[in-house]
């Protein structure tokens, strides 16, 4: 998969509020750009160029209000580890509290951001110490065992249901799931009427979370067939506009540009590689490393062996 499709696929899961399991790996006119006074939010990390910070922050008069908005706003910018470092994506993430914010629940907010760190920090180190084990569903209990417990050294129990009580549920049905599923002792009716009556349970919230997923592959499929019955750009537009938002299906054409940009590109760089090559099978390694650098960056370079 390109870069371009899992960057796709990642507007997309973003739209529509996907999520995964915890435990598993007439002429119309031109999309309207985005603003130009629109922020550029996150500059300082090049993977992230473009995209909004997760997480609609919320304040009842001098008071945070803690949910599970708050974690999605912070995971939003830790995602940024590798490119820049804690210390600087901690200070974007401050900077952020203060423009989105006022004073006093800003600076709840960041005390609640230290915990968050020292929390994530103190959970890598225990999922390094989890026993190994080949029963998924037990680990996987053991493991939300293990995290509702770490939870309560870095947050009050008002903390924990705020920033934790959506993920806990969405994992305990995921858990309750793998379970029917494993569970050979039930025929496929009955399989079917327990998964019936775990739908029946849940909550809007995290029946979104499910079924986002399968509507993210089936938007991708409606837009393969509507290009491949003749449809353009526009119409492509325009379709993922109504399903997901005018700011998501302008995106979603950026990236269809990249991917088209990255094809042609790859076109070309094999033709030349096959007319290097000739007869003698091997190519002279300052004629190829010129070739590269035509047309590829440092970072592109490193995924053109998969080309030769």
């Amino acid at each position: 998969m390109t870069n371009a499709k899992m960057l796709k696929l990642g507007v997309l899961g973003a739209a529509l509020g996907a999520g995964l399991y915890f435990m598993l790996p007439a002429p119309e006119a031109a999309p309207p750009p985005a603003p130009a006074s629109e922020p550029n939010y996150f500059a300082f990390v090049r993977s992230m160029d473009g995209t909004h910070p997760d997480g609609d922050l919320k304040q009842s008069g001098d008071l945070l209000v803690v949910d599970a908005e708050l974690g999605y706003m912070f995971d939003y910018y830790l995602a940024g580890l590798g490119e820049k470092d804690l210390a600087a994506i901690k200070t974007e993430i401050e900077r952020e509290l203060d423009r989105r914010l006022q004073k006093a629940p800003a600076v709840q907010a960041k005390r609640l951001l230290e915990n968050y760190l020292k929390y994530k920090g103190a959970l890598a180190v225990m999922e390094q110490g989890m026993p190994k084990t080949t029963d998924l569903v037990k680990g996987a209990r053991e493991r939300l065992a293990a995290m509702q417990q770490l939870r309560q050294t870095y947050f009050s129990p008002d903390e924990i249901a705020g920033l934790f009580a959506a993920s806990d549920a969405y994992d305990q049905d995921a858990l309750a799931r793998l379970e029917i599923n494993g569970d050979t002792k039930l025929g496929d009716s009955e399989r079917r009427a327990r998964l019936a009556a775990l739908d029946a349970k849940l909550s809007p919230a995290v029946r979104e979370q499910r079924e986002a997923p399968a509507a993210v592959l089936k938007l991708e499929q409606s837009v393969q067939q509507l290009r491949a019955q003749g449809g353009g750009d526009n119409e492509v537009y325009r379709l993922r506009s109504a399903a997901l938002s005018p700011e998501a299906a302008a995106r979603l054409a950026e990236v269809d540009k990249e991917e088209d940009d990255w094809k042609r590109r790859i076109s070309t760089y094999k033709q030349q590689y096959s007319a290097l090559k000739g007869g003698s099978g091997s190519v002279p390694p300052d004629a190829l490393q010129q070739l590269r650098d035509r047309a590829f960056s440092p970072e592109e370079q490193r995924r053109l062996a998969a080309y030769e």
